[in-house]
């Protein structure tokens, strides 16, 4: 039986078309459906879930925002036994009481906000979870990456907000006219959260430089890679400032979308994708910095998906691919041959361009795979870039608190 209740709008309806109205019943003893408008089509919500998401503060604690019900207690079997609603002067509000004695409100906009219905879930984890990634080809790279004034970023919260959805969509963007100083990459990943410390700091210094514990800090070509793929939690954006740049032929930048390479994988040649998103690598650095010595190992696939088959992480790096191959003696041959042609791929459709002096690269390192062409080094000729990561989860939590700013973001 439907319980409904019409607040004092409802009263005036032949003279107001702005009247409010809510109403809800329960459905086979454990649901509870709610009717927003007359003629709309009702919200179903399991009794049970909402009796977990009580908002009364026995059972939610308002500042921190959290869950505090005692789950040790918790009867998964409770049931709504009778339902009213109640017209507040903001919003509309649905009152139960339950099978265990308790009872809990629920405004019709915090239902509404997390409605069942999947166009609503999909509206929520496409704009607010996370934005959808749109993979491109490198001849597509002048179309889709987007470029930023360094001050405006650091300025505005509507143009900061802006480059992390462009990262967050496309994985790469630019910002120009940065100060030439080594505190840029710092100032900007502070504008977003905090810097991500890694094995070689929290900073660093792209050059070349004699007896180098790594292999970026040569002026030989650096083949396409992502960086720290031996790290289980590795950096997710990396932020590049370039200083210097050498005024040699060489010294450019080369970038390449890995999830459009899965992509023709899967589409094109589905054994080599299996392999390679299946396949265990053991990926390694061994060295030391400023006097600490370490021994990073960690084993993944190539390319590593979620349990829906999306992508969440490419590792590729031949320099930190380990010799410790632990796979069958008939895995060995068959996996080269897959990754030979995920590298053939990667190379074929690398897009190069040469930053300038003010020039801030930032891009997802767990998505793209970058490189640089060689160059030559000398005191007059030299290419200076300071580097620094950001990880996504800090990211996405700063974008979300910057859509909410705006109204464009879901609420608590």
């Amino acid at each position: 039986m439907w319980a409904q209740r019409l607040g004092r709008a409802l009263a005036t309806h032949t003279r107001s078309s702005s009247c409010r109205w809510i109403s809800a019943r329960i459905v086979n003893d454990s649901n509870i459906e709610v009717r927003p408008e007359k003629d709309s089509r009702p919200l179903t919500f399991p009794g049970v879930w909402l009796r977990d998401n009580c908002l009364c503060p026995d059972c939610f604690h308002g500042t921190s925002r959290s869950r505090k019900l005692d789950w040790d207690r918790f009867d998964t079997k409770v049931r709504p036994v009778s339902l009213r609603t109640e017209d507040q002067q903001q919003d509309k509000q649905l009152v139960v009481q339950w099978s265990d004695s308790h009872e809990s409100r629920f405004s019709l906009q915090w239902l509404q906000e997390r409605s069942f219905e999947e166009k609503r879930q999909q509206s929520y984890l496409e704009d607010f979870y996370r934005p959808p990634t749109e993979h491109w080809a490198g001849a597509e790279f002048p179309t889709i990456a987007r470029h930023f004034s360094y001050e405006e970023v650091m300025q505005q919260d509507s143009v900061l907000l802006e480059w992390l959805q462009a990262l967050a969509v496309h994985g790469v963007a630019l910002l120009r006219g940065a100060p030439l100083d080594e505190g840029v990459v710092r100032r900007l990943a502070e504008r977003v959260g905090f810097i991500r410390r890694t094995t070689y700091g929290e900073e660093f210094v792209v050059q070349a430089k004699p007896g180098a514990q790594n292999f970026a800090y040569l002026s030989l070509p650096l083949p396409l890679h992502t960086d720290l793929p031996y790290y289980e939690y590795k950096p997710s954006v990396n932020i590049l400032h370039c200083v210097v740049q050498t005024e040699s032929a060489g010294g450019s930048n080369l970038l390449v979308d890995a999830f459009h390479i899965a992509d023709v994988l899967r589409r094109d040649h589905p054994e080599d994708f299996e392999r390679l998103s299946r396949v265990l690598v053991d990926w390694n650095d061994i060295g030391s910095e400023d006097g600490r010595e370490f021994h990073n190992i960690w084993r993944a696939p190539v390319i590593c998906l979620d349990q829906q088959g999306r992508y969440t992480r490419v590792n590729h790096s031949v320099p930190q691919r380990d010799s410790h191959f632990n796979v069958p003696l008939s895995e060995v041959l068959p996996w080269y041959e897959s990754y030979a042609r995920f590298v053939r791929l990667a190379r074929d459709d690398a897009h190069a361009f040469k930053t300038q002096p003010g020039d801030v690269l930032t891009f997802n390192n767990i998505r793209l795979l970058h490189g640089r062409t060689g160059y030559d080094d000398s005191e007059r000729n030299s290419r200076y870039i300071v580097g620094a990561y950001l990880d996504w989860d800090i990211i996405y939590s700063r974008l979300r608190v910057l859509k909410k700013k705006g109204g464009h973001g879901a609420r608590q």
